[in-house]
């Protein structure tokens, strides 16, 4: 599949999870008897495809190092930043002197366990001999609107908005180069968002809108029953 190219994955994995309300980071939550972050970084093995996947926590994560996953050989830890960007920055440094400027490097989030085997290939296939890369993303099908306060001032057009997902996949180099030049400019919310402030432009992929991103507590419930729908998938 891989073609002597070299693919590595990044987690960044030291946020907090404010709004689940839980105690503790939503990485760490339950999910079908492992970690969020377990099924996580499961299915990023199971695509075998990744020469090592680094994953940035906090360096007062307690959770962590209970984790069996956490001693796979194919994980590399790097310390975990501030923000999602520093802690991408970070299992990016970790991976110098072993990943090469031109080799692939595909962020996923943490907190992202419904991702399919299918996407990864799906986006490898894609971008593998674009000069820049892209990212997984699902065209929006709502109405959205413009809002100050609590009032509607206009009505975006749908037809060129979709929703960013992860996995997000770029050069080694180019990703690292982005990362440092707009260091600590909070308008870089992805990987896509710092290299767009670089003047590059990522193509899209359409991916699969069940990539769900845990963020509230009902999310739990719909990754359960995207997890069992994509099992019957396989399996029928």
């Amino acid at each position: 599949m891989t073609n002597a190219q070299t693919f590595w994955a990044v987690v960044p994995a030291a946020g907090v999870g404010k709004r689940m309300n839980a105690n503790r980071p939503k990485q760490y939550l339950e999910l079908g008897g492992q970690t969020v972050l377990e099924q996580t970084l499961a299915r990023l093995l199971q695509a075998e495809v990744f020469r090592g996947i680094a994953v940035a926590v906090s360096e007062e994560d307690g959770y962590w190092p209970d984790l069996p996953i956490a001693r796979h050989p194919q994980i590399i830890r790097a310390p975990g930043g501030k923000e999602r960007a520093d802690s991408v920055l970070s299992a990016l440094h970790a991976l110098a002197g072993q990943a090469a400027a031109d080799d692939w490097v595909l962020v996923h989030d943490a907190a992202r366990p419904c991702l399919t085997i299918t996407d990864i290939h799906h986006l490898i296939a894609t971008l593998r001999d674009d000069p820049i890369g892209g990212i997984l993303a699902v065209a929006s099908h709502d109405t959205l609107k413009n809002v100050q306060g609590e009032s509607i001032i206009g009505t975006l057009d749908r037809s060129h908005i979709w929703r960013a997902l992860t996995p997000q996949m770029f050069r080694y180099g180019l990703l690292k180069s982005a990362l440092q030049t707009q260091q600590g400019n909070p308008a870089i919310t992805d990987e896509a968002s710092a290299l767009e402030l670089q003047g590059w432009q990522p193509k899209i992929v359409a991916g699969r809108p069940d990539n769900i991103k845990i963020t509230r507590p009902e999310d739990l419930a719909l990754a359960e029953f995207y997890r069992a729908q994509q099992t019957l998938e396989t399996t029928a």
